[in-house]
This record gives C-alpha cells, structure tokens and sequence, in this order.
C-alpha cells in the first residue's frame, strides 16, 4: 500500500512563504514524476508544478518566479517552495506521484492534501 502524505500548509500573509513537503511511504520499486496541484473552493483542481524523476520542472503561469518544486529521492519526499504568496495561492494543496509498483506498473497516488490560506 502506497500512501502519500502532505505537511506544511497553514496561514500566512500576503508576501509571506510556506515550504510544502510529500512524503511518499509503502512498497514500490521506484518513483517517476511527481508534483502538487491546487483545488480553490468552487473551482477544479488544477496543476502548479511538476517534477520528473530526472529533475526537470514545469509550472503554470501564475506560480512561476515565485514557486519552486524540488525532491529528494533519497527521502521520497517532494517539496513545494512558495514565495510571495498572494491571496489567490488559497487552496488546498494535493501531492501527486506516479510510482512503479514491484510489479512494474505505473499507478498514480494522490495525498489528502494540505490547506494553505493566504490571508492578512
């Protein structure tokens, strides 16, 4: 049983930072791509950032520059930096990772998500 479990959300300022961790736990062979996806109230749930096992980055349009999505394969365990939030980044944030079961398929998992309000 693979499980993923996401830290770090709360309240903070407008211009204040929040760092996001996913720790991915359970039996696999490996992970490929991971990322974090937001869902606003009333709104779908849409990706940030992403991060491919051989460390290249995709984020949307309005988190670049102020985001940074990194991981730690050692730890399996992804990062979310964010800076200069704006109350827009209000959300709850879901990690997503595709992992290689022993088995070798692919199967993407999805964590509980964390809130993260930006709030003065």
């Amino acid at each position: 049983q693979v499980q993923l479990v996401e830290s770090g959300g709360g309240l903070v300022q407008p211009g204040g930072s929040l760092r996001l961790s996913c720790v991915v736990s359970g039996t696999f062979f490996s992970i490929k791509a991971m990322g974090w996806y937001h869902q606003a109230p009333n709104k779908p749930r849409e990706m940030v950032a992403t991060i491919t096992g051989g460390g290249d980055t995709n984020y949307v349009d309005s988190v670049k520059g102020r985001f940074t999505i990194s991981r730690d394969n050692a730890q399996n365990t992804v990062y979310l930096q964010m800076n200069s939030l704006k109350p827009e980044d209000t959300a709850v944030y879901y990690c997503n990772a595709f992992v290689i079961t022993r088995q070798m398929y692919t199967v993407q998992y999805w964590g509980k998500g964390t809130l993260v309000t930006v709030s003065s």
